[in-house]
């Protein structure tokens, strides 16, 4: 593209908030102080922020592409202002081999989105043997995980912790107990009793944290705990960290927004797992975020087709949520609970930091990699007009304030809103 000047825009990071006029040249941010330009946009009403990055997503390739593909995922990733996500290994083959990883980095190569693979922390995601985190790494892993079920055995696990490590590889646990699942499908409650369905009781996620921390801690290594989704893994989370134990942990925007009264409807696309759980549970996720307790806001972006979400009782967990999580979160910013600096530490920042990739800036000389965003837009989440492959959205039908107008990535403009009237000068 030629030079494009971002005039009179807002600027943000964790440190603060200043105004700018951004020069774009070659890919590069030239100054920010820019006069002329090929293009020149009037941002007076818009904020910029460094590319988010989503640090759990599930891509479902290779193995899975009827539900999404690379391709479709990053459009996805794009339209939310992402420019960045670690992408989980429940694929098939299971990213548990350096082939696997290397086609999910050339198939992205192309998108904008810079896609880190997480490699399988067992091989097939079977809990039985570990994998060969040495090959992993070489081939271009972030982290290793064996997401979308535990790692069972508690010494394979901690073998696993001192091993990732040695290698400087963060591992990501997905905390539960499948004996006390049990076959449930929601959370085990007041909802699941008037349905008649089987639970998923809290202490599943409560015991594998409390687990993980202890592993971790006795080997003097760290943990990233995963969808945090309760009021006591929050609260273990937090005693755990004031005792020096290195763990960092993440949650997504349903988790602080909904409860499991949204499932009553008997809508499938508002399961996933974990669950939605109580009030008290949102509450105290939402403490946990403005505590400082939780590091990062994810979106487990886990795409499924409408014909396997048709049936409630078999239909498979998870929801899409890359380009509803900004809006979703500004909703705390509209409320007075977090400011702009605290959404770009919670989902630019921190999750870079956590798996040890470069950071992203908006300054002179860096690459133009950014989410432009107008914090007072209204719209309404509508599944069809999303770019995900997938319909499952767990925020249809919702109307928010503010969302990602238009997303730099690779020094280009990849995503522009249709719906939004850009201003030329």
């Amino acid at each position: 593209m030629g030079s494009v000047l971002l005039k009179n825009i807002t600027v943000t990071d964790s440190k603060g908030t200043f105004k700018a006029d951004i020069l774009i040249e070659n890919g590069i941010i030239a100054s920010l102080e820019g006069k002329n330009a090929d293009i020149i946009y009037d941002c007076s009403s818009l904020t910029a922020m460094a590319g988010l990055f989503d640090m759990h997503v599930h891509l479902r390739d290779p193995g899975f592409t009827h539900k999404e593909d690379i391709l479709t995922g990053c459009s996805a990733a794009l339209a939310g202002g992402v420019t960045g996500v670690a992408a989980m290994p429940n694929t098939k083959p299971a990213a548990d081999n350096p082939e696997t990883v290397r086609y999910i980095i050339d198939k992205a190569k192309n998108t904008g989105v810079k896609v880190y693979p997480v490699g399988s922390i067992t091989k097939g995601l079977q809990g039985r043997e570990l994998c060969d985190f040495d090959s992993l790494k070489e081939a271009g892993i972030c982290a290793v995980s064996d997401d979308g079920r535990p790692v069972e055995n508690a010494e394979m696990m901690r073998e696993a912790l001192v091993m990732a490590a040695e290698r400087n590889i963060p591992v990501i646990s997905h905390c539960e107990d499948l004996s006390i699942i049990n076959g449930g499908i929601i959370n085990k409650g007041d909802v699941a009793l008037k349905l008649g369905v089987p639970g998923m009781d809290r202490a599943s996620e409560d015991y594998i944290t409390a687990r993980e921390m202890i592993l971790a801690h006795s080997a003097g290594v760290p943990i990233h705990i995963a969808h945090v989704s309760t009021k006591g893994s929050v609260a273990m989370i937090r005693f755990a960290k004031s005792m020096g134990v290195k763990v960092t942990c993440e949650t997504c925007p349903h988790y602080f927004l909904m409860t499991e009264e949204k499932v009553s409807s008997m809508d499938a696309d508002y399961r996933m797992n974990p669950p939605l759980r109580t009030e008290e549970d949102r509450k105290a996720i939402l403490e946990g975020i403005l505590d400082g307790t939780i590091d990062c806001i994810v979106t487990d972006h886990a795409p499924h087709t409408p014909e396997e979400k048709a049936d409630f009782y078999r239909a498979p967990n998870g929801v899409i949520g890359m380009e509803t999580s900004l809006a979703a979160t500004l909703t705390l910013y509209h409320e007075g609970k977090l400011t702009l600096s605290d959404i770009a530490r919670l989902m630019s920042e921190r999750p870079r930091e956590i798996l040890s990739l470069p950071k992203v800036k908006i300054a002179v000389g860096e690459k133009a990699d950014m989410c432009i965003m107008d914090t007072e837009y209204k719209w309404t989440v509508d599944p069809c007009k999303l770019h995900s492959k997938a319909r499952n959205a767990v925020f249809k039908g919702m109307e928010f304030t503010g969302k990602p107008v238009m997303t730099i990535a690779e020094g280009e403009i990849r995503y522009k809103d249709e719906d939004y009237k850009f201003t030329q000068i």
